[in-house]
């Protein structure tokens, strides 16, 4: 099966809408019209991308299973949940697109940035908490260390850090 972009999913992409999230409008690229789901899923895959990103933007309309037949628009609206056709819009006030489930690895690459921050911000106090953090080779070493974390610089300056650790959001 081959899925092409349309009108509102080109319009969306071109005006950078928060339906879109950064992954998601790569793997909106990724639709060609030439190349199978199974391909862009495969190539998106790396991405971190599956069938749940897909049907997502299915959802809104901004794939469609045939390939559009007018020329695309250039001087649209801009795109928003109230100016959609109905039939597009979200059933619920949108608030943000779904965070698709992060792995282990993306949460340590994205948390240990904030966690080295947030150590190195204790100076000489948190010179040997700062060189465990900068000694985790992985996520669950670094999952170890944020109630020491917590406990040196507070949990309030910890949100961000729990939040992404516990793939709750992104960074």
């Amino acid at each position: 099966m081959k899925l092409y972009k349309t009108e509102p999913g080109h319009t969306a992409f071109k005006q950078r809408s928060p339906l879109f999230s950064a992954r998601q409008r790569s793997l909106f690229i990724l639709f060609d019209g030439k190349k199978s789901l199974g391909e862009v899923l495969t190539a998106a895959a790396g991405l971190g991308m599956g069938q749940a990103d897909v049907e997502y933007l299915l959802s809104l309309g901004f794939l469609s299973q045939q390939a559009a037949d007018l020329p695309l628009d250039t001087g649209a609206a801009p795109l928003d949940a109230m100016s959609m056709p109905a039939a597009l819009a979200p059933a619920e006030p949108f608030l943000e697109p779904p965070v698709p489930p992060r792995s282990e690895q993306q949460r340590y690459f994205d948390a240990k940035p904030i966690a080295t921050q947030l150590t190195a911000s204790l100076g000489l106090r948190g010179f040997m908490l700062n060189l465990a953090v900068e000694g985790a080779a992985g996520y669950p070493e670094l999952l170890k260390l944020l109630p020491k974390i917590q406990d040196a610089v507070g949990a309030k300056a910890c949100r961000r850090l729990e939040r992404v650790l516990l793939g709750q959001a992104l960074p």
